[in-house]
């Protein structure tokens, strides 16, 4: 009987500390695993192949929101490889659905957003609590 428990207990004290130490075991692994795996436990997604200028060749962009000048160009200091692929996806589905441009559909989920933390469109929080003056 505590040989049973002896031995879980230091079953479930190594499975802490691999839980615990997953940032520094990761990478040390990372040659061994498949990258699937590393990503789901280090939170980390890789990009897709997605450069800025293939996202505004797509049509996710527009005079108010122009990829091009603002992130392809040179001396932009744009270091991202892309927008960000859940939003653009989550934006393109809006698009289809609500058959909306752009602007409109960036706007709409803009506003689902707000609305998900307590936020009017206007900027005003809904909560019936907040002081909003003075």
């Amino acid at each position: 009987m505590f040989f049973h428990l002896s031995a879980l207990s230091v079953f479930l004290i190594i499975a802490f500390l691999i839980v615990y130490y997953r940032s520094r075991l990761l990478p040390l692994l990372s040659r061994y695993l498949p990258t699937s795996i590393v990503a789901r436990f280090t939170n980390y997604q890789p990009l897709r192949n997605f450069s800025f200028s293939d996202q505004a060749a797509a049509g996710i962009s527009s005079s108010n929101f122009d990829l091009e000048s603002n992130n392809i160009a040179e001396g932009s200091g744009e270091s991202r490889m892309g927008l960000d692929e859940a939003g653009v996806e989550e934006v393109r589905r809006i698009m289809a659905i609500e058959r909306c441009t752009f602007d409109q559909a960036r706007l709409i989920r803009h506003n689902k957003i707000l609305a998900k933390n307590g936020i009017a469109p206007d900027g005003t929080p809904l909560d019936s609590k907040a002081i909003t003056r003075l």
